[in-house]
């Protein structure tokens, strides 16, 4: 039986055919933060990770599950940078950047395709579910660059001295340069096929008709679709991704209020609205942290 547990935020823990593999790696949290309780000191079982871009809240935490497991890690070229500069082994990591196809064990497989990140230099705390975001279409790279430096600002005086104190520990040793290149992942095994994407971000021509039998997508931030920001709301844009991959049940991440000041909690009931308008056939499936979800059931 494939089970997943939610670790909050896009990470979670994925056990099928024998194997432990973990989507992403953000486990500890801000003291004023919800979560599980847990760090990622805590992980002593780890066969795989497979992480979807590099920045702190999808990174943060690997370093410690690769020293205290045998486990191989999977990510983009500046996840893998990052990963080994903070002491990390390179002959424990595999380097990807859409394409590959690798082998986590004699029946299970997981296949890598380039996606995009959220526009997150669009906003600067993150906007509710059904809030209509509209304009920001042709923003060149300098003009992001000037914005993402508003945001910081933002940051520096929103933030609480909890989150402040979480930011700077998550921050440290893990500096990237950028997200590194979102990526998707899927997973083929014996039970089912599962897509696995942590941030709200996508490539028209790669997500259309995928059809996984399960699909995570993320619920966080502006929707960016093929390098623009989405002319609506969150709920709208996850709605339009259930539409195009027409998996058989779909599961939300990031939509915990994973880091007060810049995160929101967010209202599920335009998004469920959303899914049951767009794409009836597909269950829309909610769970708790650590709740051990039958994947495939």
């Amino acid at each position: 039986m494939a089970t997943l547990d939610w670790y909050g935020c896009a990470t979670f823990r994925l056990r099928t055919s024998g194997l432990t593999v973990f989507l992403d790696a953000y486990i500890d949290r801000a003291a004023n933060a919800p979560g599980t309780g847990l760090t990622a000191d805590d992980i002593v079982e780890c066969d795989w990770i497979v992480i979807g871009h590099a920045h702190f809240d999808h990174l943060f935490g690997a370093e410690r599950i690769m020293a205290n497991t045998d486990a191989t890690l999977v990510g983009s070229y500046e996840t893998i940078r990052v990963l080994e500069a903070a002491g990390v082994p390179a002959d424990r990591m595999i380097c990807v950047a859409g394409g590959e196809r690798v082998r986590l064990s004699d029946d299970v497989t997981v296949s890598v395709l380039p996606s995009q990140h959220s526009c997150v230099w669009s906003q600067t705390g993150m906007a509710q579910s059904d809030e209509v975001c509209l304009g920001d279409l042709g923003v060149t790279w300098q003009e992001q660059q000037e914005r993402m430096g508003r945001l910081s600002s933002y940051m520096s005086t929103s933030l609480s001295a909890e989150s402040t104190e979480h930011l700077l520990a998550s921050l440290a040793g893990h500096s990237p340069r950028g997200d590194g290149g979102a990526l998707l992942y899927w997973f083929d095994t014996p039970e089912g096929t599962l897509l696995y994407q942590d941030t709200s971000g996508h490539w028209t021509g790669i997500l259309e008709g995928m059809r996984p039998d399960v699909a995570i997508l993320a619920a966080a931030g502006r929707g960016n679709i093929d390098g623009e920001p989405i002319q609506g709301s969150l709920a709208d844009f996850f709605g339009l991704e259930a539409a195009a991959v027409q998996a058989k049940r779909v599961i939300p991440s990031h939509h915990d209020d994973w880091l007060p000041g810049f995160s929101v909690a967010t209202d599920m009931a335009p998004i469920r609205a959303a899914v049951a308008a767009v794409a009836p056939d597909t269950e829309l499936v909610e769970p708790g942290y650590l709740d051990s979800t039958e994947l495939f059931g």
